[in-house]
């Protein structure tokens, strides 16, 4: 079974602060749906859905990681005011 990244899963404590800025951050809801996009690709890849090398999935892993900790850094920023 292959886990779920989305952010509400993934930031379950800031699940209030998620949905304010998808109504008020252009910027987070264009980066939460690159996010996703990445998140929907490797769960492919992990599903067997769609052929990738290796190098092409770690790839893809490595923006999923780097999206989610600029997520959480405006997530973070947001909580504070």
């Amino acid at each position: 079974m292959i886990e779920s990244h989305d952010l509400f899963h993934e930031f379950p404590e800031y699940h209030d602060t998620i949905r304010a800025l998808m109504l008020s951050s252009d910027d987070f809801v264009n980066m939460m749906k690159d996010y996703d996009e990445v998140d929907r690709k490797v769960a492919r890849i992990e599903q067997r859905l769609d052929p990738a090398s290796d190098l092409y999935a770690e790839e893809l892993k490595y923006l999923r990681v780097r999206l989610k900790d600029r997520l959480y850094r405006m997530l973070q920023d947001a909580r504070k005011g």
